[in-house]
């Protein structure tokens, strides 16, 4: 959520800025602004809108410093607005403040400031953050990291901050707690982000600001300090992957781009862990001894990756008999959910930085257990925080809507369910070498998919103006409708809901009327007979129903009125392949409506506020 950019050197720090901001505008933004130091003082420029907006203003109005801060802002505390962007200046202009995350505690501090007679112009949390370091600043000894350091400990909540002061117009100071921020290591010249690309064009040598840490950035070298403001020794982290990899590529979007993406990414996920005819994951600390203990799964994820846990969950309960619990994690803390030591706790995160399973995952090792976590950014907190990590390899994800890290998430779980049932003596080693071949068979059935989208292109086309559209299905299928579903809502905005479709007759079916859509799900053999019979419940009340099936499968054409089909799998893997077409029909539904499928409204990338 939100982006920060920051930049010190010889050029023209809009130009940095600007670059930088454009390339976390997948975060999600309504509102955009930067900060500059030029002419001995600090002009701020800032617009409610997309970037576009700021660059006009920028064009009126051209700054040329060569230090400067910028932000794009996702509303909290404050409708968009010019005045509720950042950056936000202090009282007497000398300091400039850029801020992710929420200040719980802004109310009091806030009025105590204002009896101060500091007066406020916007509606934000971070205005009270600039005028509280002012405050701190004007009554200490003139050291401005010091005065920092001495705010932030006021603060309750979650921050990445970058401040600008013109008393001290050589350095932008950062400092970090619950929400991402990296330094940026150029010759001649440094930056600040809040994620890797942002910088990637200009260097790909970061340092990984952990929790409590604080940053001195000058132009010729940068200094680390923890909350006592001793210097802490960091280690260069190496970016390796390409400016090209967060780039369109000739896609029209990110997302198409990314969905297309999904059979390299499946490849790249499953290709390191395969030895000798067998997964090895003890890179992840999935040992074969480590398995054999396992007598429960507890998993914790928000959003999509929830979706790819519930998948897990019913594999890991089906083929290893092992007892699986999962939970949102924006719920899991305050339920005081019961552990223990010998449980296999698993956290699910695209970005590392959802700030909901990060609490989970710290409540988790306090309670004495061991955390795997799944996820896709090397370096992220979850990354390091955790006791060890399965990474999915997808590459950047830049569209907010996830694809591709949502199929690796999926495979991960699929070889931890394989690899645990054979070590626990659920499956024979004949039945073993039976999955893994199919297994491998899936980035090659992931681009048959691809070859041809004409037809979910015309089923879009078919369907885009509905208003309301119903995800069911059985057993696995229902953990599939409930990503499918989500796509849909996510970027299209059609309502949309995903049950199992034994649930209709509880109540969903008083919806259901003459030429409403219906999606369903029909990839589960051991079930389908109840799934036919619950289509027929909706077909004979009016619906149109759409199926996701096998395509050498005929009983979906004898009982329905569209199809989506995928190449025949195993069943159990099916959830990875038939999400590739719910994926392109929500994709084609946004664009048929007219929206930017890889910016839905009010939605960013990475929800780093709880």
């Amino acid at each position: 959520m939100c982006g920060i950019v920051g930049y010190i050197g010889p050029e023209r720090a809009t130009d940095i800025l600007m670059e930088g901001l454009t390339r976390l505008e997948y975060r999600g933004y309504d509102s955009a602004g930067v900060a500059v130091y030029e002419n001995g003082k600090i002009q701020v420029i800032k617009a409610r809108g997309r970037l576009d907006c700021l660059r006009s203003k920028l064009e009126g109005q051209p700054l040329y410093g060569h230090v400067g801060i910028g932000h794009t802002r996702w509303a909290t505390h404050g409708e968009p607005s010019d005045e509720n962007s950042h950056p936000h200046l202090s009282q007497s202009g000398r300091i400039a403040v850029v801020h992710n995350g929420i200040i719980e505690n802004y109310a009091p501090l806030r009025e105590k400031l204002m009896r101060k007679g500091y007066e406020f112009v916007s509606e934000t949390d971070t205005e009270v953050f600039a005028h509280l370091l002012e405050d701190t600043f004007s009554r200490g000894n003139g050291d401005i990291l010091k005065a920092v350091r001495d705010t932030v400990l006021k603060l309750e909540g979650a921050y990445a901050l970058g401040v600008l002061c013109s008393r001290f117009p050589d350095r932008i100071i950062a400092a970090r707690k619950d929400s991402p921020l990296i330094v940026g290591l150029g010759e001649g010249c440094n930056y600040i982000a809040s994620d890797i690309p942002a910088v990637l064009p200009y260097t790909r040598r970061v340092y990984l600001l952990e929790e409590g840490e604080m940053a001195q950035v000058f132009a010729d070298h940068v200094e680390i300090y923890d909350m006592d403001l001793q210097r802490v020794d960091k280690e260069v982290y190496e970016v390796t992957w390409s400016v090209d990899a967060a780039e369109r590529g000739g896609y029209a979007h990110f997302m198409l781009k990314e969905i297309y993406d999904q059979a390299r990414a499946m490849r790249d996920t499953i290709s390191p862990r395969v030895k000798e005819g067998r997964f090895n994951l003890a890179e992840a600390g999935l040992t074969d001894e480590m398995l054999e203990k396992v007598r429960r799964v507890v998993i914790t994820a928000c959003g999509t990756a929830s979706y790819a846990g519930q998948v897990g969950r019913s594999l890991i309960e089906k083929l290893c008999r092992v007892p699986v619990e999962i939970d949102v994690a924006s719920e899991f803390r305050y339920r005081d959910p019961i552990l223990s030591p010998e449980d296999l706790f698993i956290v699910v995160s695209q970005s590392g930085e959802t700030a909901d399973t990060l609490a989970a995952l710290r409540l988790a090792k306090a309670r004495g257990c061991k955390v795997l976590a799944i996820t896709n950014v090397v370096g992220s907190t979850i990354a390091r925080e955790a006791d060890n990590v399965l990474y999915t390899w997808a590459g950047p994800e830049i569209a907010v809507a996830s694809t591709k890290a949502y199929t690796t998430q999926v495979l991960c779980f699929m070889m931890i369910a394989l690899q645990l049932a054979l070590v626990k003596g659920r499956i024979t080693q004949e039945k073993y070498d039976e999955y893994m071949k199919e297994f491998l068979t899936l980035p090659d059935k992931a681009e048959k998919i691809l070859e041809d989208v004409t037809p979910i292109q015309k089923l879009a086309a078919r369907f885009f103006s509905q208003e309301d559209i119903f995800f069911i299905g059985r057993g696995l299928d229902n953990a599939l409708c409930m990503e499918a579903s989500l796509k849909l809502k996510e970027i299209s905005y059609i309502h949309s809901e995903a049950m199992p479709a034994g649930e209709l007759k509880h109540g969903t079916i008083a919806l259901i009327e003459p030429g409403r859509l219906v999606v369903a799900m029909c990839t589960q053999t051991a079930t389908m007979d109840k799934l036919f019979s619950n289509i027929r419940e909706v077909l004979t009340r009016g619906a149109v129903v759409l199926a996701v099936g096998y395509e050498d499968s005929t009983r979906e054409d004898e009982a329905t009125s569209y199809r989506m089909a995928i190449p025949r799998t195993d069943d159990l893997f099916a959830p990875v392949l038939a999400v590739i077409p719910a994926q392109l029909f929500a994709y084609y539904c946004a664009i048929q409506r007219g929206y930017d499928p890889d910016k839905p409204r009010n939605l960013a990338k990475s929800v780093t506020v709880e």
